[in-house]
């Protein structure tokens, strides 16, 4: 008797712990790739940014804006879409360059962002005469979607836009160019295969897997351990919304990359840990070039230092690249 109730109640034991764990994995999937779920939210601790480095951001910010104003203000744009694998319609905007230009921009944005973000980026390649198109992600803007990508899913929406470019323009040179999830994405298509059209990325501040960054935010947000939460977690994503966390890793698609790679960072990322530029860089296999832009925080590099920032990308695409 008093074996059958011990293992009655090691079983009724399990069966709540497994309950627990799939509640948690599905309050996490809601919470951290659910659409309807992602509004603002604090996932990371605030940036350590001197008042010194935040002034000369504030200046910098004010001249790029009007940069942005004035190339808005020049420049024709036209609402384009694309249709998903998965059925999703997916919206961005497509800003004409010269006339007689074959190079393009494709450029992504970040995590809970829109196709807007990046207009500031945009702007220098659009002054330079570049065709800029900024698509909204799926479950993000105006494109339809209920689960985040985190840049997997988004890798293959990237590869019909770029689709999409090549129908406008079968001689066009693209370059893909993304910040915080999109920094990912970028390099998670990098390990596709790719037409020879694409030739170079520029990847800011994007994280090396969706498991490692859901981990940091599972420490910080939740103080909670990897194991077994994390684990939990990802057999919902699978199940819910059709990918694997560490299957999504952009260490392992560089691995495979070709494609000549700029790799940028803020010295002070405190959301996608600086150390972590440094493992993707590592692991690229591709002509690459690394910078770390100091005092700048997640997706400041561009602001703490315009003229380092650009100047690298447009040397490194115009050495390697064309």
């Amino acid at each position: 008797m008093k074996k059958k109730f011990w293992l009655k109640l090691l079983l009724i034991l399990v069966v709540l712990a497994a309950a627990v764990l799939l509640f948690a994995g599905n309050y996490l999937v809601d919470f951290a790739i659910v659409r309807e779920e992602n509004v603002e939210k604090d996932v990371a601790p605030p940036a350590e940014i001197s008042d010194e480095a935040g002034n000369i951001m504030a200046e910098n910010l004010a001249a790029i804006n009007a940069q942005k104003e004035e190339w808005l203000a020049e420049t024709a744009v036209e609402e384009v879409s694309i249709t998903s694998e998965d059925g999703l319609l997916l919206k961005g905007d497509l800003f004409s360059g010269d006339e007689d230009s074959h190079r393009w921009l494709l450029a992504i944005h970040g995590y809970t962002g829109q196709r807007s973000d990046m207009q500031n980026i945009a702007s220098f390649y659009g002054v330079q005469g570049y065709h800029v198109l900024t698509p909204d992600m799926r479950a993000h803007g105006e494109s339809e979607g209920k689960y985040i990508g985190m840049g997997w899913l988004d890798r293959k929406d990237v590869l019909q836009w770029i689709d999409f470019i090549l129908e406008r323009d079968s001689q066009a040179e693209i370059i893909l160019h993304g910040v915080s999830m999109g920094g990912a994405t970028v390099m998670m298509v990098s390990g596709e295969e790719l037409p020879e059209n694409v030739k170079g990325i520029v990847e800011d501040c994007g994280y090396t897997s969706v498991w490692d960054i859901f981990a940091d935010e599972l420490a910080y947000l939740f103080h909670l351990p990897t194991f077994p939460v994390m684990d939990a977690a990802n057999l919902v994503a699978n199940i819910r919304a059709g990918y694997d966390f560490k299957e999504a890793s952009a260490v392992k698609q560089v691995e495979k990359s070709s494609v000549p790679t700029v790799f940028i960072h803020g010295s002070e990322d405190n959301f996608v840990h600086t150390e972590m530029v440094y493992e993707v860089y590592e692991a690229c296999t591709a002509p690459k070039e690394l910078l770390v832009v100091e005092g700048a925080g997640h997706g400041q590099a561009y602001q703490m230092d315009p003229e380092l920032y650009f100047s690298t990308v447009f040397d490194f695409l115009d050495r390697e690249c064309f």
